[in-house]
């Protein structure tokens, strides 16, 4: 009896060797073809990772909040220097962050020039093309830019593109314009095609030239946007471009042909200045066209001082409350820091 056991028990050791020799055969050959699938993967995805652009690199991490910090002169005449982690202090709810990442965001950039050409501008496309020229012509290599015009319908002059020949040959035929002003919703498509091209690698900005007087304002003549400044702003906050407005002061003239109350000037001013401030950004002012040649250097200028600031928040919890930001700079009185105003914390501005 205790023969048979024994004889049983070798042969079940047997199969189960048998078993494992085999379990380990097959594993290795899932493994080789594990490998060999990976390998050949490797080589197109390689080759379409590929590419002319610079490659920034960022921190992907779930729970770090990345902050887009432009770094404005306060005199536009002064250079001012390259900032350090260490110039920088983050506050969110007033509670100050621990800065987990931070990179001079010397990378390429999707700029739409906005340009408005209702009203008194009617008359001065020469000058017009002129200075957009001289705005395509003061950006970098690396970003590519698009010339968009509005009145009361978006035209697109030149898509996003870094052929500056081609850029200012669409410029030169900027059309006559006709009609009225539907200002918001002329910006909220143009932010809606930065967002459809998106690119991890590029930032985006709008950089609009307006009066800021939509047809929508309180006793303003003529269909207005049906997009509703409120809306707008919404938009505005929560989208990853930087809305830079440049405000083109026409009070004058267009009260004289178009009767539009002063008070609509004062208002579109007004909230030209929270599209600003809610977007990180500051509100340029140009008293005449031949002005904006000076105003678009300085965008430029401030555009490329732009940095990234990562940190986790201290408040960790999801309940999808309002968390306000806000960011200083240690010791400088001749530049300021503007980021967004905050976040939603169910959802990390990325």
């Amino acid at each position: 009896m205790l023969s048979l056991v024994l004889q049983r028990s070798r042969a079940v050791n047997a199969d189960i060797m048998q078993i494992e020799r085999s379990s380990a055969f097959h594993m290795r050959l899932l493994l080789n073809r594990i490998v060999a699938l990976l390998f050949s993967l490797f080589i197109p995805v390689a080759c379409l990772c590929q590419s002319p652009e610079p490659v920034e690199t960022i921190r992907v991490d779930s729970d770090l909040v990345d902050l887009k910090v432009s770094v404005v002169r306060l005199n536009p005449d002064e250079p001012s220097m390259e900032l350090q982690q260490k110039d920088f202090k983050v506050l969110e709810d007033g509670t100050p962050q621990d800065i987990a990442f931070f990179a001079a965001a010397d990378t390429p950039f999707d700029l739409v020039l906005l340009l408005d050409l209702s009203g008194s501008t009617s008359d001065k496309l020469k000058l017009i093309r002129k200075s957009a020229k001289r705005f395509v012509d003061a950006t970098r290599p690396i970003d590519r830019v698009s010339v968009v015009t509005f009145t009361d319908v978006v035209q697109v002059v030149c898509p996003l593109t870094q052929d500056r020949r081609l850029l200012r040959n669409e410029i030169d035929h900027i059309e006559e314009p006709q009609g009225g002003t539907k200002f918001w919703d002329s910006l909220r498509y143009v932010l809606a095609i930065l967002r459809a091209s998106g690119n991890s690698l590029r930032r985006s900005a709008v950089v609009v030239m307006t009066d800021g007087v939509d047809n929508a304002l309180p006793d303003v003549f003529g269909e207005g946007s049906s997009t509703s400044f409120e809306e707008l702003l919404q938009i505005v906050q929560t989208s990853e471009a930087i809305v830079f407005p440049i405000y083109l002061d026409t009070e004058e003239r267009d009260h004289r042909r178009h009767s539009t109350p002063r008070s609509a000037y004062a208002l579109a001013q007004e909230e030209l200045g929270q599209l600003a401030s809610v977007s990180g950004s500051r509100l340029y002012r140009a008293d005449k066209l031949k002005d904006l040649d000076k105003v678009y250097e300085q965008v430029i200028g401030d555009l490329g001082r732009i940095y990234s600031i990562g940190y986790r928040p201290s408040n960790a919890s999801r309940d999808g409350k309002w968390r306000s930001v806000t960011v200083q700079i240690h010791d400088r009185q001749d530049v300021i820091a503007r980021t967004k105003q905050g976040y939603y914390s169910k959802n990390l501005p990325y």
